[in-house]
């Protein structure tokens, strides 16, 4: 069975006078933690990651692209496998385990899209996390439910920030940071995507 690109949210949410105390004590710099991906639960794509697989692709992240400073993800939600540096807007510094929470630092870089993060931050912008890989799932009964259990061949890619988050129950905060097959959302705008947009054209217009 061939790969499957896949996308998973988590809420997170920034408060402005929060983001302003992590700038001042990190020389200007605004870096957020919270949870970034959740093992052994079920979310609301019905998509569940077992710990093993996050833990093994957790390490290899850690070892690769953290220690060499290039967990690079983008801003919004991707449709490919390759991360595109020209839509970069962080970097994670650092991974790790509290139970089943992968809990992750995060620097929002002064990229353009890094500047439209932090914009949506000061302005109260709820946003989401997401893990984007490549894998395949299967599907698996237990007693009355049925879940889509994340198979061995997971490969972690990046970690991105989304406009429509759809897992609850985890929140970003600054430091003094899932889930479902990627698919075509088609919605009328609402108040806070309109207030997006218009927070991106006051940076556009400079």
């Amino acid at each position: 069975m061939s790969k499957s690109l896949l996308v998973d949210y988590i809420n997170f949410e920034v408060e402005s006078d929060q983001i302003n105390e992590s700038m001042k004590e990190n020389k200007g710099k605004l870096i957020v933690n919270g949870v970034l991906q959740r093992a052994n639960a079920k979310n609301q794509n019905g998509r569940v990651y077992p710990r093993g697989v996050l833990m093994r692709e957790a390490q290899k992240y850690s070892d690769v692209q953290i220690r060499e400073r290039r967990a690079l993800g983008e801003l919004d939600h991707p449709e490919s496998s390759v991360v595109n540096l020209n839509n970069v807007s962080h970097n994670i510094k650092e991974m790790h385990w509290n139970g089943n929470d992968l809990v992750g630092t995060v620097e929002v870089l002064s990229t353009p899209a890094g500047n439209i993060l932090k914009e949506l931050f000061k302005n109260d912008i709820k946003l989401g996390i997401s893990s984007r890989g490549l894998g395949s799932i299967e599907q698996i009964k237990e007693a009355d439910d049925v879940i889509d259990k994340v198979k061995d061949d997971f490969e972690l890619i990046a970690f991105d920030f989304v406009s429509n988050p759809s897992t609850h129950g985890a929140f970003m905060q600054p430091s003094s940071m899932t889930e479902g097959v990627q698919r075509e959302d088609q919605h009328q705008p609402n108040e806070k995507d309109l207030r997006i947009e218009e927070i991106i054209n006051d940076i556009l217009r400079g």
